[in-house]
């Protein structure tokens, strides 16, 4: 009889002990990402209102100075031309370049036999588990001046072309292009793997052509997984800054200086910590747009 009684009384606890359970085995993980980022983040948008730097008066007497950041970044020419070349860089390396491409190479890879995808995929995969500095250097080789971009047009009986100098915007976006695009390609060939064959040959029964079928069921039905890598590409390139710092180093003048060039040079080359770190809270606020329009445009629920 005790025993029935007590019955309810230890079932209503033991949803209490698995929650106190399961807070402390997460509890580690949740310190660290309270000290590695939550912290830092919070960080950030404090000394972006400050007079915060490495030296000078200010790196002794830090004060509290509102947005003057704010006001002196948008006031700043350079500062225009690196948001700029930041749509630039992203719009055709992520968008139109990365996407696209990736999208592309998964499709036509779809009905090859397995050794076929396996050796394309794993030549494309090559350069993306590369070091970024080792691919910035590669591509510097490739397309210096007695590069092998050079000694094809020389074959070709073409002058030499001074790429990082004459077109160094293409030059960076290419290099980014050819690094990055085997992440799609990866996402995009595991979710038309998923569409069930069933659907398009009854598509093809009913007499729809392969641009109808490619339209009208393929693209539609990885809608989701289209708009999820578009953010994941689109946030990464925003955050490129190896690649560029090491082909070009933003240069020539300004041409390829984007957003995260720009903030490290103000922050680390001029020793202004809290413009820097006004520049870095722009730079979220463009990740968190660009993450919403995709969102919007492809209407994907969260």
């Amino acid at each position: 009889m005790e025993n029935g009684l007590m019955e309810p009384f230890q079932n209503k606890k033991a949803p209490l002990s698995d929650n106190l359970k399961s807070i402390f085995f997460l509890l580690p993980s949740w310190i660290l990402l309270l000290i590695f980022f939550i912290g830092p983040m919070i960080l950030t948008f404090v000394f972006s209102f400050t007079n915060l730097a490495l030296t000078g008066a200010e790196a002794s007497q830090l004060q509290f100075i509102g947005f003057e950041n704010f006001t002196r970044m948008f006031q700043d020419p350079e500062f225009r031309t690196s948001v700029w070349n930041t749509i630039i860089f992203v719009f055709f390396s992520a968008v139109l370049g990365q996407c696209f491409l990736g999208f592309l190479i998964a499709f036509l890879m779809r009905e090859k036999n397995k050794t076929f995808r396996r050796i394309i995929g794993l030549i494309i995969i090559a350069a993306w588990v590369t070091p970024e500095v080792v691919v910035s250097f590669c591509w510097v080789a490739f397309l210096s001046e007695s590069g092998t971009a050079n000694w094809v047009l020389g074959i070709l009986n073409i002058e030499p072309v001074a790429w990082l100098f004459t077109f160094p915007m293409v030059s960076v976006i290419i290099a980014n292009i050819w690094r990055g695009t085997a992440f799609s390609m990866m996402v995009f060939q595991s979710a038309l793997d998923d569409i069930p064959k069933e659907v398009e040959e009854a598509a093809i029964m009913d007499g729809a052509s392969r641009w109808k079928i490619v339209t009208k069921i393929t693209i539609p039905m990885v809608k989701g997984t289209i708009a999820t890598n578009l953010m994941l590409v689109t946030l990464q390139t925003l955050g490129v800054f190896t690649l560029i710092y090491t082909m070009t180093g933003g240069g020539p003048g300004v041409s390829t200086a984007t957003l995260p060039v720009f903030m490290y040079k103000q922050a680390f080359v001029s020793y202004q910590l809290g413009y820097g770190t006004a520049i870095s809270l722009v730079l979220l606020v463009l990740g968190a747009i660009a993450s919403l329009i995709y969102m919007k445009t492809l209407k994907v629920k969260v």
